[in-house]
């Protein structure tokens, strides 16, 4: 297996123990003014964490908490966990589950046909290749749950894959095959498939 691999394998290993759901929840009143009590945050700019896999949202926090992953007002509210609350708290919120928004029929069209068949002549994968027809992830893989998320957070996120932002450690696979997939989508594309998400019903 390749090094990065390797390295992708225990980490996730890592956090496959279960957190404690309880003491999660103690801990997440520091993400609720942000995220929302349950984790279906309100500001569409703040991504809902509710019902995603355990697995990535410890593995967010900790690429936060080293510094990996660049974000100011996360820094400041990671800085203080253990590895046992990034644990619970991932445990608590991929307890709870998510609110799906809906999606402009105007962009269905688009968001769909990019989402589902990619684009063969950019060599644009489909996105649910890794993330499922109906956007539920896949956690062994680190793939997280995208059914539901919030159309502007998530079109934020792509732009920032497009323009070569580092979310995470040089071994992180899954941050280079993102970078990869957005490089030829346009705005327009960002903005459909974004919207195609949103709709997305995981359950």
């Amino acid at each position: 297996m390749h090094k990065a691999g390797i390295i992708m394998s225990l980490f996730l290993a890592q956090f496959s123990i279960a957190g404690d759901v309880k003491l999660g929840k103690e801990k997440s009143v520091i993400c609720a003014s942000c995220h929302g009590a349950d984790g279906n945050s309100v500001n569409p700019v703040w991504p809902k964490i509710a019902g995603q896999h355990k697995q990535y949202t410890a593995r967010q926090l900790a690429l936060f908490k080293n510094g990996e992953r660049k974000g100011t007002v996360m820094a400041g509210m990671v800085a203080g966990l253990t590895e046992d609350d990034m644990k619970n708290l991932a445990a608590f919120f991929a307890n709870q589950k998510s609110n799906t928004g809906s999606a402009d029929e105007s962009l269905v069209e688009v968001g769909k046909a990019v989402y589902q068949g990619g684009n063969a002549k950019m060599k644009i994968p489909a996105c649910m290749a890794c993330h499922g027809v109906a956007g539920k992830g896949n956690p062994l893989s680190g793939y997280p749950v995208l059914a539901g998320q919030h159309a502007a957070y998530t079109e934020q996120r792509l732009k920032d894959y497009r323009a070569g932002e580092k979310t995470a450690d040089d071994d992180d696979i899954n941050g280079k095959v993102m970078a990869d997939v957005v490089k030829y989508l346009s705005d327009d594309e960002i903005k459909a498939v974004s919207n195609y998400i949103q709709g997305l019903y995981s359950e």
